[in-house]
């Protein structure tokens, strides 16, 4: 039989208790290092596909005014300044049904894993 005696009683009770504090205290901790890192994770990411955005966007206002500046040659070549803006636009939608014909494995896919990536940086 066991042996119960009063001062295994009055300890039980005060290991117990340190033991459920602990675990509150770890999982308050665990918790607190969850939500850091998916912050920083979080961060990271936005901050990266900010810089890319703003890069993005001065390419693009570049290029809005190469093609005024194409689109304006090409219809003085040929007569008219419309038909310059008829002939970029007509490339643009020749490279727009090319691009939405391969979207997934030059867009959708390559921006999906970056993300993925970046998100399990810290995991690595």
């Amino acid at each position: 039989m066991y042996n119960l005696n009063k001062a295994n009683m009055e300890n039980n009770p005060s290991q117990l208790e340190k033991l459920i504090e602990r675990v509150e205290l770890y999982s308050k901790t665990s918790l607190d290092l969850f939500k850091s890192t998916a912050i920083l994770r979080s961060a990271d990411v936005v901050s990266n596909l900010t810089a890319r955005l703003i890069i993005f966007l001065f390419i693009l206002l570049f290029m809005l005014f190469v093609n005024i500046a194409l689109a304006l040659w090409i219809g003085e070549e040929l007569g008219e300044t419309y038909y310059g803006f008829f002939a970029v636009a007509g490339i643009y939608f020749i490279f727009g049904i090319i691009f939405y014909a391969f979207r997934a494995s030059w867009i959708k896919h390559p921006v999906s894993n970056y993300i993925i990536v970046k998100l399990q940086k810290e995991m690595l």
